[in-house]
């Protein structure tokens, strides 16, 4: 009896022991609850309901509108148009990748060549990043995929403004292309600290005025907050701030221009620029041949970019800008120029031509082995006596000659609004001794100059940089800064800004000196080596032929049946018209052409007579009159700007920035052909 009330007080004890170790865990569970409730709805309050807002609002990007690049007369050459495309996220995608195209195959088209990119950009993407599929979906297509989406999940349609370019080859090495963002274009974007305004875009300016006016195509991305399900589906919006849509360029370019100048090397290797020398608009720029920049917007396929790639034409290198030539004698003019400025010799000084020139031993010949006989330089630019100008280096030191052409932009990067411009070679004594290692090679010899004075050489200089040193020369010696893009016009206001509004210095030239030699370009057209190719001619024009060397004969005589096409001379030819009141400067060359006055000049004369129609004229003349009438013309047409002086010997000419701030390419090497 005794032990069961022991045995009972015993259990009672340890009941009541357990109930109060119970009840110290849930007032110590409880008070612990009730302090990390406390944390969170007082101490984190603020955090935790940022992030709980940010689950329930996606903030989504809207990319801007781009700009649109046109001509100078309004004809559209980039655009953008709507366009449904698929694409395919593969974080979403079930199964076999392979399995999903092949039954999305059966309800939309999808060809060989769309896979095989697709299969190689899905590969390289990120797990969440969409990869396009498929583009140019039409209306059926795209409302057939929309009936049966749940099919594909991770398989989205998009609607999308595409860039577009509907003039195709012509003046595609301006206009340029886009292409989608590359990871080194990310990296860049990140580095200059333009990523956010990227958020949602896919592509950008590769190439040409697509690449360098970037900034001002892109606009301003918008933002727009949705709420959302837990899902991810879209309830209501809650805000928005509408994007910006990009600057709208007008070109300095003329289309009709443009084209008439391609036609004429159609099936020939060449360039050719013109300039208005009173404002440095580019009125035209031909690279020929050419390509169409289409194929680049969403990726060029493989076929197409090895028959780009591997032609000996080398139909992507923009052959005005990049490539560089001898000019042969079309250079004379401004080395006559150099001779008159420096005081070496008198425009009516008689020299003999016996059709060679003899130096320390060396005969250097005229061209075609012609004799000139006695020859003053108005006779040596008018003939192009070589003769004569091999005379002019035997006495005319290289340095001096350097300091003096490169005012016209001869070597030097003239700032072209367009990117990968070159400088070329302009040769000079401290040039050679630092091309060369050897000291025996970096002594420059006087047999140099006499080669140089007649544009061979060492020299090699771009196309642009001889249509802007004529540009230069037409307009006395006032350098404007030569460019594409003629107005930048904001598309909400149709305000519009000019980039260039006066001239970058101006060259010191003795006017007499200066006539001496128009006067003779003039009768090079008139009576000299061009007078054919501008017979009938309503205006009188000013130029220089030139046939330029493609490698050395060796002493040998030149004969074009026997020797390679592609070692054939170069055709060039320079000019101005109306000699009196220059409105346009041309350059151009046809690779492995031949003479310039049979082959070259006759592509300035029909340049000229399209430039200098009556009609056309008439017409812009009414609208600069319009717009000065508005008062937004910011160079009053035909007058002479103000200027400061050309830079000192010791100083090139430096041009402005590119306008996305990138900067000056690394100098080129010399090379004949592209």
């Amino acid at each position: 009896m005794f032990e069961f009330h022991k045995t009972s007080q015993h259990q009672r004890q340890t009941v009541l022991l357990r109930a109060w170790v119970a009840g110290l865990f849930a007032v110590v569970f409880l008070l612990v609850l009730v302090g990390r409730l406390w944390f969170l709805q007082v101490v984190r309050y603020d955090n935790l309901s940022a992030r709980a807002e940010q689950n329930r609002i996606a903030i989504v990007p809207i990319p801007p509108r781009r700009g649109q690049i046109m001509d100078r007369d309004g004809v559209v050459m980039a655009r953008n148009e709507r366009d449904y495309t698929l694409v395919v996220t593969r974080s979403r995608v079930q199964g076999n990748i392979d399995a999903m195209l092949d039954h999305l195959g059966e309800l939309v088209y999808i060809s060989a060549g769309d896979r095989r990119k697709f299969l190689r950009l899905y590969q390289q993407s990120g797990r969440y990043a969409p990869v396009l599929l498929r583009n140019n979906l039409n209306e059926i297509e795209a409302s057939w995929f929309a009936a049966h989406a749940y099919q594909f999940p991770g398989v989205d349609l998009e609607a999308r403004w595409v860039r577009y370019y509907p003039e195709h080859e012509t003046a595609a090495n301006v206009v340029g292309f886009v292409g989608r963002i590359s990871e080194e274009d990310e990296q860049h974007l990140e580095d200059t600290g333009q990523a956010g305004n990227y958020r949602g875009t896919q592509v950008m300016g590769k190439k040409g005025i697509e690449k360098t006016w970037e900034r001002a195509l892109h606009g301003r991305t918008g933002v727009e907050e949705l709420e959302v399900t837990a899902g991810g589906r879209p309830v209501r919006e809650l805000s928005r701030t509408d994007p910006i849509p990009g600057s709208n360029l007008e070109l300095s370019l003329d289309i009709g221009l443009q084209k008439l100048a391609e036609e004429q090397f159609q099936g020939k290797r060449g360039a050719l620029v013109a300039i208005a020398p009173k404002t440095g608009e580019v009125l035209a720029f031909v690279s020929s041949p050419s390509f169409d920049p289409n194929l680049f917007v969403d990726g060029i396929d493989v076929e197409n970019w090895k028959k780009l790639n591997d032609s000996p034409d080398h139909p992507l290198i923009d052959r005005p800008l990049y490539s560089t030539y001898p000019i042969g004698s079309t250079y004379k003019p401004f080395v006559a120029l150099a001779a008159l400025q420096m005081g070496l010799r008198s425009p009516t000084e008689l020299i003999p031509d016996p059709g060679y020139f003899e130096l320390a031993g060396q005969k250097f010949r005229n061209a075609a082995g012609a004799v000139y006989g006695p020859t003053d330089m108005h006779k040596a630019i008018v003939k192009s006596s070589d003769v004569y100008f091999f005379s002019l280096g035997a006495i005319m030191d290289v340095d001096k000659l350097h300091d003096f052409t490169k005012q016209f932009g001869f070597g030097q990067i003239t700032g072209i609004d367009l990117d990968g411009e070159r400088r070329g070679v302009l040769p000079s004594r401290a040039w050679k001794r630092k091309m060369y290692k050897k000291p025996a090679q970096q002594h420059w010899y006087q047999g140099e100059t006499v080669s140089v004075a007649v544009g061979q050489g060492y020299n090699a200089f771009t196309l642009l940089q001889l249509a802007q040193a004529t540009s230069v020369l037409a307009n006395n010696g006032v350098y404007m800064k030569p460019h594409l893009v003629r107005r930048i016009i904001n598309p909400v206001t149709g305000r519009f800004s000019y980039p260039v509004t006066g001239p970058e210095y101006t060259i010191k030239l003795d006017p007499k000196n200066l006539k001496i030699v128009k006067d003779a370009m003039i009768d090079v057209v008139r009576q000299g080596t061009a007078r054919q190719a501008f017979l009938g001619a309503p205006y009188q024009a000013a130029g220089k032929t030139g046939t330029a060397q493609v490698y050395s004969l060796k002493g040998a005589k030149y004969r074009a049946h026997s020797v390679d096409e592609r070692l054939r001379d170069h055709a060039l030819f320079m000019a101005y018209a109306p000699a009196d009141d220059p409105q346009i400067a041309v350059a151009l060359i046809v690779e492995n052409g031949g003479w310039g006055a049979s082959v070259a000049a006759p592509i300035a004369r029909k340049v000229f007579d399209y430039w200098l129609d009556p009609a056309r004229v008439a017409a812009r003349q009414q609208k600069l009159q319009a717009e000065q009438a508005a008062g937004k013309t910011l160079i009053k047409a035909g007058s002479e700007p103000e200027a400061a002086p050309a830079p000192d010997d010791e100083e090139s000419p430096e041009p402005a920035p590119l306008p996305d701030g990138s900067d000056e390419p690394a100098e080129g090497v010399q090379e004949n052909t592209p």
